[in-house]
């Protein structure tokens, strides 16, 4: 055990990233990673690691949460097969097509629905590329661009909407008033806000550099996949002629009404709780859970009387559905496994708390540090909510309530922590935004990783200004302004080529 709570623990999730880097292979680079880390927990045991390889992936899996996710999946697979056999996909990209008049246009309306369905990262990336997957695809934007859009808009999102799943579990690892603490980061959680600018800056100069501009060459002469294409494809044949736009909308709507209405019921909002109160104690897995599976039953009464689809085509469906989400199932369940060995087994968090609470560092410099810290512990392990729990207790053990530099650390825990889990192959986010645009996984990580990257070297100068100077404004003025110096220099650079 001489490999726990060192920097040995962060390895087998450098072996694996790199590996996914390296061969474009998402299954075995996992595996493999999982198997170092078994192999350090136990010593190089091979009969213990072999052991504790399925004893890690099943109790991951098998958690409550997790299984919860793993069902919602399934539904919202169900959902998108059954929307495109009953035609809905169809005549919504028909009349999306009518009403949004270019490239730039599909881009945006993507952006901004990201940006309206704020309550929880996996439902807003299945949403919104259950939605705009037919519009994109009419526009020749490559499914890699459509992840990038989705991911940039799911947890940069959710990190700065008060009502959120991500506010509550952020609220939930701090003491005394953290929902207004947490309110309080908004305005200097600059990874968020600079992604979001980035974004739009994309969206309206259709800006494209490093892999993706070779993405978006292969969507213009028609190959939107890149030539690999992991995700099943609905037979035309079997596509209703009979679908209507509202066959689209109407259970996107209702989807939405109900994995909200069924999250506040699981934080007790019907039995008298408040409703921010109620979204801070729901239980976000089991709410989309139900939500979901109350939009199949809504689709069932939309579609069978109508006889837009029948019966039979119908139960048909909902297998597709299920065989649409395999391999997100699969890259979900090597990487929750990973993390686990990293996070629980390994516990690489011990590792960074050790670290932080023996370093005698200026206090000016510990938010652009935290904002390093955790950024790398997030990538390692792929959960952002997990590296909260682990820095934000340190954080307010060393600021008192009144320090106004604890809301600015905090703010660059939070901020790291999703820069981290937006380029991290293991990160569940990640995983559905590469499941919500049906992009193969890989391509989605080599795509974004130039643009998360330029954000987050902008963020690391304005904590370093936010450090020195106390200041939310310069802060922020500074890391745009370094933001727009680093476009520029790409600009200029792709022009000169």
């Amino acid at each position: 055990m001489e490999f726990i709570g060192t920097i040995w623990a962060l390895l087998p999730a450098i072996i694996a990233i790199g590996l996914a880097l390296a061969t474009k292979e998402v299954y075995s680079s996992l595996f493999l990673g999982i198997v170092a880390a078994a192999l350090l927990y136990s010593n190089f045991n091979i009969l213990n690691a072999t052991t504790e390889i399925f004893n890690v992936m099943i109790s991951k899996t098998g958690s409550a949460w997790n299984v919860g996710i793993l069902f919602f999946l399934v539904f919202l697979g169900a959902i998108v097969a059954l929307m495109t056999r009953a035609g809905g996909s169809k005549a919504y990209g028909d009349w999306a097509i009518k009403r949004i008049k270019s490239k730039r246009g599909a881009m945006l309306s993507t952006m901004i629905l990201g940006i309206l369905i704020f309550v929880d990262d996996y439902f807003n990336c299945l949403t919104v590329g259950s939605v705009m997957r037919p519009v994109t695809d009419k526009f020749k934007i490559s499914r890699a661009k459509l992840a990038y859009i989705i991911d940039s808009t799911a947890a940069p999102i959710c990190i700065i909407a008060p009502i959120s799943s991500w506010a509550a579990a952020v609220t939930g690892y701090t003491t005394g008033d953290g929902f207004n603490l947490f309110l309080q980061t908004i305005p200097i959680n600059l990874y968020a806000w600079l992604t979001i600018i980035m974004v739009f800056i994309v969206c309206v100069f259709n800006f494209d550099f490093g892999p993706m501009k070779q993405h978006e060459e292969c969507a213009e002469k028609g190959d939107l996949f890149y030539g690999r294409n992991d995700f099943e494809i609905i037979e035309e044949e079997k596509v209703s002629t009979k679908g209507r736009v509202m066959d689209l909308v109407l259970p996107v709507i209702f989807l939405i009404f109900s994995c909200i209405t069924c999250m506040v019921y699981t934080g007790g909002f019907f039995d008298g709780v408040p409703f921010v109160q109620a979204f801070q104690e729901c239980n976000a897995s089991f709410g989309l859970v139900l939500g979901s599976f109350f939009t199949l039953v809504f689709m069932f009464i939309l579609y069978i009387p109508r006889k837009i689809i029948n019966f039979k085509d119908f139960f048909e469906a909902l297998p597709v559905g299920f065989k649409m989400m395999v391999p997100v199932i699969m890259i979900l369940v090597l990487a929750w496994t990973l993390g686990g060995f990293v996070s629980d087994n390994l516990q690489a968090g011990l590792f960074v708390s050790n670290f932080l609470k023996s370093s005698s560092i200026s206090t000016a410099f510990l938010p652009p540090l935290l904002f390093l810290i955790a950024t790398g512990l997030a990538f390692s392990t792929g959960t952002s909510w997990g590296t909260f729990g682990i820095l934000i207790p340190i954080v307010t053990s060393v600021f008192l309530e009144s320090d106004p530099m604890l809301v600015t650390s905090i703010a660059a825990v939070l901020a790291g922590a999703v820069c981290g889990d937006h380029i991290s192959p293991i990160s569940d986010t990640t995983i559905m935004a590469s499941a919500g645009a049906q992009s193969n996984h890989i391509f989605h990580v080599t795509t974004q990783l130039p643009y998360a990257l330029v954000v987050a070297s902008a963020c690391f100068v304005g904590y370093c200004i936010a450090g020195f100077t106390g200041s939310t404004i310069l802060a922020f003025g500074g890391a745009l302004v370094v933001l727009g110096i680093i476009l520029l220099i790409i600009k200029k650079v792709k022009l000169s080529k």
